[in-house]
């Protein structure tokens, strides 16, 4: 069992005000894995007050400084990535096999790209007598979500850093251990102190002080759409920026035309893949009436290819959502859509075979699904596809665009420019094209209740800079 009774802040680390203490507890065996300190405010404005503190310094370091940071950074979490994949495992129930690939390598990888993108703010845009300087936006708040708990911490550090921001990390109370290692990492390589400072706690607890305080000048969020909206009324009193990643249900378009094995192979994948638990998930299958039941009987079989079970066994292709709590919330869905009237192709709320204890739920497909379904509106978070017929393309797009949502979106067309067609109709922030794959060099970010602002890429830089225009 991992035992923290330490936060990270201005370099050191340092005894919580409050002896409180958070237990997390391992998904696969409902067993206590990890025990964390829980902040209060005193914790929060001490962090708050060593990133004002570290501000003036870092933010005037040169970049080349910055990115042999960010460098040093990356290389010492590639030393350390077995133990941030199993933290992964164990606190969020990631199959150990799949983890470095889909939770670590990655998430290094796109660090190490803001080393270079640090040099972005040495770049003034002169034209007409006006210089247009970047500057770093201040400090920030980041608040990260559970179910890709490093990708997202170092999708909104690693531009932090480049920018010359100083900051306060909290992450989600369920998955905190990968936060630790990065601190760790940082205090190592000799990250000035006070650059980066983490805290760790219930986010409805601390949200108010984190968002809140007059000594934070941004907040990157990513988490339910609920939540950002408290977020964003927390930090409105003092007009700070506030950049939001927040829920999605997402559509699939296959077209008549399609490659209907190649499409709904690639829905289910991206569905199922981590337990469902991706909000950028393809959770809504739009399919062409003349081919829908064909497509179920695919998607069936896709989806019956799955092995769910330990996370630590190496056959193990789906493990447990994050927690029971997670689970009882996947249950109430599908138990809804029953009550509903959606036809329940596979799945569905019992305990997978074998497995006696643990937050698992099998691969779960309903068909008969209409977009009026509070199945196909709201955002489950779980293994869960809603597969929705229609009658011609112009159909399709009004059913992908009739959601609050808008943060990923994908189509699969008989050839490219068909698919692009389409793909320019549909209102989201992506668009995942013949079957194309996330990568963090795109920017990343919705439309609508999905949120605001953008993560990775070189628009995941912009996020934390201000403008200055000077005046000759």
């Amino acid at each position: 069992m991992k035992i923290h009774d330490t936060f990270y802040i201005n370099g050191q680390w340092v005894t919580p005000n409050s002896s409180r203490v958070h237990e997390v507890y391992n998904p696969a065996t409902n067993e206590l894995c990890a025990v964390t300190p829980l902040a209060n405010d005193t914790d929060c404005i001490k962090a708050i007050e060593a990133a004002n503190r570290a501000l003036p310094g870092w933010s005037s370091t040169s970049t080349r400084e910055r990115s042999d940071f960010i460098n040093a950074a990356a290389d010492a979490m590639e030393r350390r990535a077995d133990d941030l994949a199993d933290a992964i495992t164990m606190t969020m129930g990631c199959p150990r096999q799949m983890c470095p690939g889909l939770q670590v390598s990655g998430a290094i990888a796109a660090f190490r790209s803001y080393a270079e993108r640090a040099a972005m703010m040495d770049h003034i845009d002169q034209r007409n007598g006006i210089q247009v300087l970047k500057e770093p936006v201040g400090v920030c708040t980041l608040i990260n979500p559970w179910n890709y708990p490093l990708s997202i911490l170092v999708g909104k550090t690693a531009p932090a850093l480049a920018a010359g921001c100083t900051m306060i990390a909290k992450p989600a109370e369920q998955t905190p251990l990968q936060d630790f290692i990065v601190a760790e990492v940082f205090d190592k390589i000799g990250l000035p102190a006070g650059v980066f400072n983490l805290v760790t706690g219930v986010g409805a607890d601390l949200g108010p002080v984190l968002c809140g305080h007059d000594g934070v000048d941004m907040v990157s969020f990513t988490g339910s759409t609920r939540a950002g909206v408290q977020i964003s009324e927390s930090a409105a009193p003092t007009i700070k920026r506030v950049c939001l990643e927040l829920g999605g249900k997402s559509p699939l378009i296959i077209t008549e035309d399609a490659d209907l094995d190649s499409a709904v192979r690639y829905g289910i994948q991206d569905v199922m893949m981590n337990t469902g638990q991706t909000c950028s998930a393809l959770t809504r299958m739009l399919v062409p009436q003349s081919r829908y039941e064909e497509a179920i009987s695919i998607a069936r079989a896709v989806a019956d290819e799955n092995v769910v079970g330990d996370p630590l066994d190496p056959q193990t292709t789906m493990g447990p959502l994050c927690s029971e709590s997670q689970k009882e919330t996947v249950v109430g869905y599908i138990n809804q859509g029953i009550q509903e009237g959606a036809r329940l192709v596979m799945g569905g709320s019992q305990m997978p075979d074998g497995l006696t204890r643990g937050a698992y739920l099998p691969p779960t497909i309903f068909a008969d699904v209409t977009n009026q379904m509070s199945i196909a509106r709201e955002e489950i978070f779980g293994p869960v596809l809603c597969m929705i017929p229609f009658q011609d393309v112009d159909q399709a797009v009004q059913l992908a665009n009739d959601s609050v949502y808008g943060l990923s979106s994908a189509v699969f067309a008989k050839d490219m420019q068909h698919a692009l067609e389409i793909a320019r109709r549909i209102r989201a922030g992506q668009c995942y094209v013949q079957g194309a794959h996330f990568t963090t060099e795109a920017p990343f970010g919705g439309y609508k209740q999905s949120g605001n602002g953008r993560e990775w890429g070189d628009e995941g830089l912009l996020e934390f800079i201000e403008l200055k225009a000077v005046l000759t």
